[in-house]
């Protein structure tokens, strides 16, 4: 028999929640694994369909899970970036082109952040496309590498107009780690 219900407590990182059936009931656990296809990453409140059984220690999982509503599930949605990260950002691009016109700077930094946060947020976009198709994945270090070396401001937009590795809580304290270090080292090359 197919149910009807939500999907709650979802942590993409481990890639399980539980469901909810729509007018009361049990939960159920349920895998990404358990999903006949994966058009998207699964959030919580996500309207899935799906059918019971019980793990070997009696418990309710749900199997054959899909999104009630493909069409809607497989839409992307535009994402908001923050005026916080936008005004950040600009004000470091603007920063590294002072420190440039003065000569404190080469120009070739600005210009390569530019291009690696061109290359940053292709990646995250790349990475996310993998993971919503069960495909080979970019590895976080890469990621983390590429925001390193000055690819961050990309990196952040992404995370945010993506929503892509912007809820596990590893990678985002790594992430500021590698935003922290990059900055200590472009502050250390202006005034050395």
């Amino acid at each position: 028999m197919r149910y009807k219900g939500k999907l709650t407590q979802w942590d993409d990182g481990k890639g399980f929640g539980f469901v909810e059936p729509i007018g009361g009931g049990e939960r159920a656990f349920v895998h990404i694994n358990a999903f006949d296809s994966k058009p998207k990453r699964p959030v919580d409140g996500d309207m899935l369909i799906y059918e019971l059984s019980k793990d070997a220690r009696g418990r309710w999982q749900a199997v054959r899970v899909s999104f009630s509503n493909v069409k809607s599930a497989t839409t992307p949605c535009p994402h908001q970036i923050s005026s916080l990260s936008l005004y950040l950002i600009l004000g470091f691009f603007a920063w590294l082109c002072w420190w440039s016109l003065v000569d404190r700077l080469p120009l070739l930094v600005p210009v390569s952040v530019v291009l690696l946060s061109f290359v940053s947020y292709m990646a995250y976009a790349q990475d996310k496309r993998a993971a919503q198709r069960g495909q080979w994945r970019i590895a976080e270090s890469t990621l983390h590498l590429l925001a390193l070396l000055g690819g961050w401001p990309g990196a952040l937009l992404a995370q945010q107009r993506l929503r892509h590795k912007s809820v596990k809580l590893e990678f985002r304290a790594m992430f500021s780690l590698t935003v922290m270090v990059h900055l200590a080292l472009v502050c250390w090359l202006v005034w050395a």
